[in-house]
């Protein structure tokens, strides 16, 4: 009888160190939820004037679709000087990478013939391989890369690949070609 009471109280225990637990994982989530979204949010903008610096404004292009708080969902944005006169466009772009998804922002001219600069937000590519996507080098070979250039060295287009990390390298220009699509037929 004795082990019996000794279990009921180890399990008694347990379960109100896990309530408590939870609770105070609830308190937490919630504000540090709402300021993660206002960091990317933040994170966001500054990769929009990085990769479209001729833009004073960037204008949200909505769609008919709604979010889970009932808000509109952002195309692209549409970046203006400060006449209001469009000078490019930045778009989100997710593709598959050699680890898992790609997200990142593309900047495109607003004639559609030139990649005016791109930032990954997210990645979860090989350290030291294909994460090497994320760096200045090899970002920056995309600087006012016509459309007509982007592509693979090896595939005739004016872009190193990165040594060992080809699908890498490849998602990125997949996804620039895509971003540029998307918004010209959008905006076309």
């Amino acid at each position: 009888m004795s082990d019996s009471k000794e279990i009921t109280k180890v399990i008694v225990t347990i379960v109100v160190i896990s309530a408590v637990a939870a609770a105070l994982l609830a308190l937490t989530y919630t504000p540090t939820q709402a300021k993660l979204e206002l960091l990317q949010a933040e994170q966001q903008k500054e990769a929009m004037k990085a990769i479209l610096p001729q833009a004073s404004d960037f204008e949200p292009v909505t769609g008919s679709e709604v979010d889970d708080d009932g808000n509109p969902v952002v195309l692209y944005y549409r970046g203006v000087d400060s006449s209001g006169n469009v000078v490019g466009y930045v778009v989100e772009r997710n593709q598959v990478g050699a680890q898992g998804m790609i997200q990142l922002l593309a900047g495109i001219s607003s004639d559609f013939g030139t990649i005016t600069g791109f930032q990954v937000m997210k990645h979860s590519e090989t350290p030291g391989l294909g994460a090497l996507i994320t760096t200045p080098e090899f970002q920056g070979q995309f600087v006012d890369l016509p459309v007509a250039d982007t592509s693979l060295t090896k595939n005739g287009g004016q872009v190193d690949a990165i040594s060992g990390a080809t699908i890498s390298s490849q998602a990125v220009v997949d996804a620039l070609h895509s971003a540029v699509d998307y918004v010209s037929a959008q905006e076309g």
